[in-house]
């Protein structure tokens, strides 16, 4: 091994592998991020930017925990990144509504939040909002809209700025950042490992696969179960509005720049991450249904994007039984989580330990699904 080899190899340059590998030399590692780049399935350019807590957990308290911690440290983050970057990341916290068209949805939904906070240990308050209570604190919802809950620890961020200020970030630590490099394979060699990439054979002391959908190839090599697969979601973007939506919700936000991010969908669609039209027009019609205000508003964008899900769309951070400092994290909140990227979980990387409270986010949970 090349004493020069850096202390650990990140190989995903999205939302998930620039927060690692920011934290990593923020805490003076030697990293080098490699980034296949935007021929890749790169979710942070397709997603909300949405800091989503409410909802999030149910049936695991370990992600609500999770979740809700990476929400309340959101604030000292944007502005740590902004101080090192000079890049405003638009993050907002002012909470956000999760609107029910039914009111069988409504139930469930009021039941579900109930039933994640009583097995949370981190508190997150909520309220369960009736349709007329609903009308008198977020104007202009649709007269169908049943009811809503709310989450005052909802917020939310551009990801794009999120991800170029990571990675310049990253690079002002002393971070080596290789864009266009795809990891092909790698192998234990010394006491650390060599990797082959599209950009030639290159070496790290320790490896962390976040490279979204392809860890589930790259962690196959390590003996990681990593079972991630494709889930499609359309979003529409609307010409810049006077400002109306003052709070997130659960599929439509108004930007700070006023246009309006709209986008529900979740489709078995494999890798192909194009629209369709029936899909946009029902995401346009509900939207109109919500706030009448957008019936009448012009598209001016729209694209489909893939979502990085496992089978209970919740993380997964592991390390190999069979090649000791090599570790997977496959997540599809990467927004809301880039806190504990950086921090907590980077903290446990340099330790070399990932069980303790992490144990309930190890693959190994499939296996005893499954017997």
């Amino acid at each position: 091994m090349d004493p020069k080899s850096p202390d650990f190899v990140v190989v995903g340059g999205g939302t998930v592998g620039a927060a690692i590998a920011y934290g990593l030399a923020r805490n003076g590692l030697s990293v080098m991020l490699l980034d296949e780049g935007d021929i890749a399935h790169r979710a942070a350019r397709g997603n909300f930017g949405n800091i989503w807590v409410q909802g999030k957990g149910h049936n695991n308290p370990a992600y609500a925990d999770l979740t809700r911690a990476a929400a309340n440290s959101w604030a000292s983050y944007a502005n740590e990144l902004q101080a090192e970057t000079e890049i405003d990341l638009h993050f907002r916290r002012p909470g956000a509504f999760y609107l029910c068209f039914t009111h069988e949805d409504f139930q469930k939904r009021t039941a579900m939040m109930r039933a994640i906070d009583r097995a949370a240990s981190v508190s997150s308050p909520f309220e369960i909002l009736d349709g007329s209570e609903l009308r008198k604190r977020l104007a202009g919802v649709g007269p169908s809209i049943v009811g809503a809950t709310f989450s005052p620890d909802d917020g939310t961020a551009n990801p794009l700025h999120l991800l170029r200020a990571l990675i310049l970030a990253f690079q002002r630590r002393g971070g080596a950042y290789r864009p266009r490099c795809k990891l092909l394979s790698f192998r234990p060699e010394g006491m650390g490992y060599t990797l082959e990439t599209t950009d030639g054979v290159t070496a790290g002391s320790r490896i962390v696969l976040a490279a979204g959908l392809a860890n589930k190839e790259l962690a196959a090599i390590a003996g990681i179960n990593a079972p991630v697969r494709p889930v499609r979601g359309q979003v529409l973007v609307t010409e810049k509005l006077a400002p109306f939506l003052d709070y997130g919700t659960n599929f439509i936000r108004q930007t700070v720049e006023g246009g309006c991010i709209i986008g529900e969908s979740s489709e078995e669609a494999g890798f192909d991450d194009g629209t369709t039209l029936p899909i946009l027009r029902e995401t346009a019609r509900r939207a109109a249904q919500a706030f009448p205000i957008l019936k009448h508003a012009r598209v001016v964008r729209s694209w489909g994007a893939l979502r990085i899900m496992t089978p209970d769309g919740i993380p997964v951070y592991e390390e190999s039984s069979q090649l000791p400092g090599v570790y997977a994290v496959s997540v599809h909140s990467g927004v809301t989580l880039a806190p504990f990227h950086s921090s907590a979980l980077v903290e446990k990387l340099i330790q070399g330990r990932l069980g303790g409270d992490l144990a309930p986010f190890s693959s190994r949970r499939f296996n005893v699904q499954k017997a």
